[in-house]
């Protein structure tokens, strides 16, 4: 992993935990359909401790699965969890997001691309989701951070990653922070148009 990545991790870790902290409302709405803040909260938790996890058997040269139970169990998790007290829900993020960190600090250079069963990736693949997931549910959580504040960085990361929910070449405008959070599946800040009197495409499924 780049040090630019580490500390962009460091730092999207870091605003999440400023944001979840006392007075937080865990029953709010998120902006995801159907999901409270609690449900965001709940699997931002489970995930960093998956990847934990994807981290420890990767180091012992194993793999395994991302969640037992797969994506059944994985839903029903969070769902149970998304309705805990903030004063158990979020001190179980901020552990999980401590052990994750210190997971990962024991990782030398060659370890990053140990093979890992999340996507079939490697231990890296699973950093730049861990990226992908904080900083989008960061701005899901409707708090005080938006897509207008990601850093130009990750706006660049994560429009070319989503380039694949194209279903076709298409010329878009609009600034870097809109396109992205349109492919994101978030409601952008400014405006993003294509050809005169041609719609925006329908997105495919994310990659």
């Amino acid at each position: 992993m780049t040090p630019d990545l580490t500390k962009a991790l460091h730092t999207a870790n870091n605003r999440l935990r400023a944001l979840a902290r006392t007075g937080f409302d865990t029953a709010a709405p998120s902006a995801l359909p159907g999901w409270t803040r609690g449900h965001v909260v709940a699997h931002l938790t489970n995930l960093a401790a998956a990847f934990t996890r994807q981290a420890e058997y990767a180091y012992q040269g194993a793999q395994i699965e991302v969640y037992d139970g797969g994506r059944p169990a994985r839903d029903a998790a969070i769902e149970a969890a998304a309705h805990h007290p903030p004063e158990l829900l979020l001190p179980t993020l901020h552990q999980s997001l401590d052990t994750l960190e210190a997971t990962w600090n024991r990782s030398t250079p060659p370890d990053w691309q140990r093979p890992v069963t999340y996507r079939a990736g490697t231990l890296e693949d699973t950093a730049l989701a861990w990226w992908r997931e904080t900083e989008i549910h960061t701005t899901d959580l409707r708090l005080t951070y938006t897509p207008t504040d990601w850093p130009e960085a990750f706006t660049t990361y994560l429009t070319t990653y989503l380039q694949p929910r194209l279903p076709h070449p298409v010329s878009l405008q609009g600034t870097p922070t809109a396109i992205a959070a349109w492919l994101a599946g978030r409601v952008p800040p400014t405006p993003v148009t294509t050809t005169p009197g041609t719609p925006l495409p329908t997105l495919n499924p994310w990659p």
